[in-house]
């Protein structure tokens, strides 16, 4: 919720809306994180952003401020992130897989769905004769067997 907030600031919907970019020291604006319980919950739907203006007063104090701030280019290397072997190498030991394209399994259904029917005409009519006939016994028996239960 927070991020798309952050992004309605910085890319508004409406041409007559200013976009903000909330970072910016001197035209940025602070975030009013408001939290809310729903149903249980923790929600961020009521946060919103104040009017933009400078973080400080004093430029030396921008300055101590941004001098501050850490870097995060060293978290983003390629040396903290796994590669693709070692993912999937980390993804078959869990799964128990010796890291060969697994098979699929099959099972009575799948085998029973895939082999050909071949059946008469005569038989398929046949089967579905003696269904509607058994579908008619079981209505009458449930007459019978509700009747029975009025009568009493």
């Amino acid at each position: 919720k927070i991020f798309d907030k952050l992004n309605a600031a910085m890319h508004p919907e409406f041409e007559d809306e200013k976009p903000l970019n909330p970072f910016d020291l001197w035209e940025g604006a602070n975030f009013k994180l408001k939290i809310r319980k729903v149903e249980g919950y923790q929600n961020y739907d009521k946060s919103e952003f104040d009017t933009s203006g400078s973080l400080l007063a004093d430029d030396d104090a921008l300055e101590s401020v941004w001098n501050k701030e850490h870097p995060l280019q060293p978290f983003l290397a390629r040396s903290e992130f796994k590669t693709y072997d070692q993912l999937k190498a980390r993804f078959y030991k869990v799964l128990g897989l010796d890291g060969s394209t697994p098979k699929p399994t099959t099972t009575a259904e799948d085998e029973e769905a895939s082999a050909p029917s071949h059946k008469s005409r005569a038989a398929v009519a046949a089967a579905a004769l003696t269904t509607a006939t058994d579908v008619g016994e079981d209505d009458e028996d449930s007459m019978s067997f509700f009747q029975k239960l009025a009568n009493e």
